[in-house]
């Protein structure tokens, strides 16, 4: 039998030579140097040749437990080289089906069915969220504990419902991946009871003592955030429309003339168009931002461009907007991270406007932009108390200003 030390030591000849081992494993030595170990064994009462690799990448001990299994093969009525290829072309499949190669076919598939905005969202998340984590890997290699490390970086930021909303993404994904028979299971089920509970279908939310704090802090920015996040914080504030309604809004939807911005029906969940009446401290904020984002005057109508012309255009790719984040970035760093969220502006608008404002729920609930309850509900139109809802609007700002210049009789802002 051999030993390391003549393995190591053997030389090249003129011609290539045979180390044996035993059980029909041989080291071949050739003219070039390499190493390289064979066997010999019989499969149908013939013998065959089979490679096992090189030496020492091939160890000995590695060489000897290879004959092993080869042998124990063919006794099981099993040609080992066919085995040899079935596992190559596993590893081939498996290295073309990775977890993020199958989600995008997922997401191609059924983003037909599905409405732009929301096909756009998901695939914003498994972008962001998903494919980072175990995008690379094979399918089938995703085990429970993968995906729980996932889910764990998502809740860490307090976002415990988009983690829920990722493990259902990546279930849709597996048994997408099952019926087209490129994986066997469903890992995520198995994180049922490992996810961290939270509030179903609630934000947290300030309530209306609180705002003159929050937009005092908001206004004097001594987190030193960027303009334009200060600015969609307070936009997100005075329109209370959904966050990602405002930062892939571009300019061709506002009507300065009209004071309107009418949002496309493909953004909205009631795929219809939406309204927003623009108050006056709005509109400079719009304006402002317009002027920022490369255009030195503020005309009086938005120009449309190209489809990049985003209105909140993200910094480091401009033909991307703004990351959804960035104003919940802004939230945290003023020292109300899980007392508020993007989100929670709008029940925040929804319960002062009707306390301090005097509004009907109904006329709120509209602006809100919420899908019909009914179907009488459904008859609205997107123009719906839009004459309240103007004066609504204007109220709503005024009702902010003076909260932000009760606040800072201590202070040197100026008004929102």
């Amino acid at each position: 039998m051999l030993t390391v030390t003549a393995c190591t030591n053997a030389k090249p000849k003129d011609k290539p030579y045979k180390l044996a081992d035993s059980g029909g494993l041989y080291l071949l030595v050739n003219s070039t140097g390499s190493k390289l170990w064979r066997l010999k064994y019989y499969f149908l009462q013939k013998e065959r040749l089979f490679s096992i690799g090189a030496f020492p990448s091939v160890s000995l001990a590695a060489a000897r437990d290879e004959r092993d299994r080869i042998k124990k093969l063919a006794d099981e009525g099993i040609d080992p080289a066919i085995a040899k290829k079935e596992k190559a072309l596993q590893t081939t499949v498996a290295a073309e089906n990775t977890f993020e190669a199958i989600g995008r076919e997922w997401h191609s598939h059924n983003k037909g069915a599905w409405a732009e905005r929301y096909s756009k969202d998901i695939l914003h998340r498994i972008e962001t969220d998903i494919f980072p984590e175990i995008g690379a890997l094979p399918i089938t290699a995703v085990k429970p504990p993968q995906l729980l490390a996932m889910v764990r970086k998502i809740e860490e930021r307090g976002a415990n419902e988009i983690a829920l909303r990722a493990v259902q993404m990546c279930g849709q994904i597996f048994r997408f991946a099952i019926v087209t028979g490129r994986a066997e299971s469903d890992p995520s089920r198995d994180l049922k009871g490992a996810l961290k509970p939270y509030p179903k279908n609630h934000h947290p939310a300030l309530e209306a003592k609180d705002i003159p704090s929050f937009l005092l802090k908001l206004e004097r920015n001594e987190i030193r955030s960027y303009p334009r996040s200060i600015r969609t914080t307070k936009l997100l504030m005075l329109t209370f429309v959904r966050t990602n309604e405002l930062i892939s809004a571009t300019k061709a939807e506002f009507d300065f003339k009209a004071r309107e911005w009418r949002i496309p029906g493909e953004k909205m969940k009631m795929k219809r168009d939406h309204i927003v009446p623009l108050s006056r401290q709005a509109m400079a904020l719009f304006k402002e931002q317009f002027g920022d984002t490369g255009d030195s005057d503020c005309k009086e109508q938005f120009e449309a461009s190209e489809d990049s012309d985003w209105l909140f255009p993200n910094l480091k790719s401009p033909k991307k907007h703004m990351s959804n984040n960035t104003v919940l970035d802004v939230i945290h760093r003023l020292g109300y991270k899980g007392d508020m969220t993007g989100h929670g502006f709008r029940a925040l608008a929804m319960s002062t406007i009707k306390e301090k404002l005097g509004y009907r729920h109904e006329v709120i609930d509209r602006q809100l932009a919420h899908a019909p309850k009914s179907g009488n509900d459904a008859a609205y139109d997107r123009a719906a108390f839009l004459d309240e809802r103007k004066k609504m609007m204007q109220e709503w700002a005024d009702y902010l200003d003076a909260a932000l210049t009760s606040a800072q009789k201590k202070g040197k802002a100026s008004p929102l």
